[in-house]
């Protein structure tokens, strides 16, 4: 790429292979400005310590009444939907100290624990779905695997009954279409699933279970409860979060590992041994390498300030581009190699300071399960078309396939 010319962002092209155009940016622009396909212009924050800066800036709000832009501007910078539906008050877009007090009030009921206790269930859901397809040799890993699982698998730990699932599933696929489905589908997929979180709320404070959402409820500090409307956003977040992130992980994970079959050959032939530590740090450079989030959710200063040398007037959004970050070769060698043994991985994929993933142990569990299970079962799986001719869901801040068609030698007995 030239070393003159700014590359094109945003097209279906750089959203094939973003990574040459971000290479670019880290050298020439590495705070650079842009204008979003939304017409929001905002800062492209690209290199790793500039990021990791950034990401742990206090000057920086999460809150959307801090962008300089005027009100139906601040609409296009949130999940689509969201404004309209009365869910903006979760973590995502709150400050210290309301976001100290609900991390803190979540986080009781978001416990490693829990999640561990829930790992038994992934793995039957895993195995479960990949039954459904694996007699037939073939199948798209992102809709007959990789989208319902953490679907299913959030809905279980939320406490959303087995009944209701599949609504659930309606309403999710519909939301990450981004324009993909009929006009005005996200935004009702939105307010159907906040009536219900509503509902179920309700419910489950007359009848409370040991799910989660029983546990956002119960969770209290110097008495202090969450609001039916801030458990309501924050089951929103944590299934929003929880899914399009989960779905892209295992996704581009797999398809990062057919395109490198010496890789993926460690790693079931560790499998195979009963060794679980490359599946661990497999699973972290996948993050780093091809990561579910491109960039990280919006930011605004609250006051002038400057990043990598570059002035940012107050009000003005910054995106980390956490997929650039993450190959910065300041920081990490030979960054634009897979390899799953990388011990030196402090990557962003999860986020830094404050704002890090508090879903972080359960999507390490969903895609360690994922991975593990498929490589197993189906051993000899391997990519069944062109990579040239996949496509990626158009969307900022996440990245993700449309479609992985795969094929495999069915296992015997099914």
């Amino acid at each position: 790429m030239s070393s003159t010319a700014a590359p094109t962002l945003f097209t279906w092209e750089f959203a094939t292979d973003p990574y040459p155009a971000y290479a670019w940016l880290r050298e020439h622009a590495p705070v650079h400005r842009a204008t979003l396909p939304s017409g929001v212009d905002a800062w492209l924050v690209t290199r790793y310590e500039d990021a990791k800066q950034a990401l742990a800036d206090s000057r920086l709000s999460k809150n959307p009444v801090h962008h300089a832009e005027p009100a139906h501007a601040r609409g296009k910078t949130g999940i689509p939907g969201e404004r309209n539906a009365d869910l903006m008050t979760h973590l995502l877009n709150i400050d210290p100290p309301d976001h100290t007090r609900l991390r803190r009030l979540v986080s009781k009921a978001f416990t490693p624990r829990r999640v561990a206790l829930f790992a038994p269930r992934v793995q039957e859901l895993t195995d479960q779905l990949i039954d459904d397809f694996a007699g037939s040799g073939e199948a798209d890993l992102i809709h007959d695997f990789a989208f319902p699982l953490p679907i299913y698998a959030i809905c279980d730990l939320l406490g959303v009954p087995r009944e209701d699932q599949d609504d659930f599933r309606d309403w999710a696929g519909m939301m990450i279409r981004h324009g993909g489905g009929p006009r005005g589908g996200v935004a009702r997929s939105v307010k159907k699933m906040r009536g219900y979180l509503a509902e179920l709320i309700h419910r489950k404070r007359e009848n409370p279970g040991e799910d989660l959402i029983s546990g956002l409820i119960r969770a209290s500090d110097h008495g202090e409860h969450l609001t039916e409307n801030e458990a309501a956003a924050m089951a929103f977040i944590l299934l929003f979060a929880g899914f399009e992130t989960t779905i892209n992980l295992i996704g581009n994970g797999m398809y990062a590992l057919l395109r490198n079959p010496d890789q993926k050959a460690l790693l079931q032939q560790a499998l195979e041994r009963g060794d679980s530590r490359l599946l661990e740090t497999a699973v972290e450079e996948l993050l780093r390498y091809d990561g579910p989030v491109e960039l990280a959710t919006w930011r605004y200063a609250t006051r002038p300030l400057r990043i990598g040398g570059q002035d940012i007037g107050q009000g003005e959004p910054v995106l980390v581009v956490l997929a650039a970050a993450d190959r910065d070769p300041d920081r990490f060698a030979d960054p634009d190699r897979l390899d799953l043994g990388r011990r030196d991985n402090q990557h962003l994929g999860y986020g830094h300071g404050i704002h890090y993933c508090l879903g972080a142990p359960l999507a390490r569990l969903e895609a360690q399960t994922a991975l593990a299970t498929l490589l197993t079962r189906l051993p000899d799986i391997r990519l069944a078309q062109d990579p040239a001719d996949l496509r990626w869901r158009g969307g900022l801040i996440m990245r993700g396939l449309r479609t992985l068609p795969v094929c495999f030698t069915p296992p015997p007995g099914l």
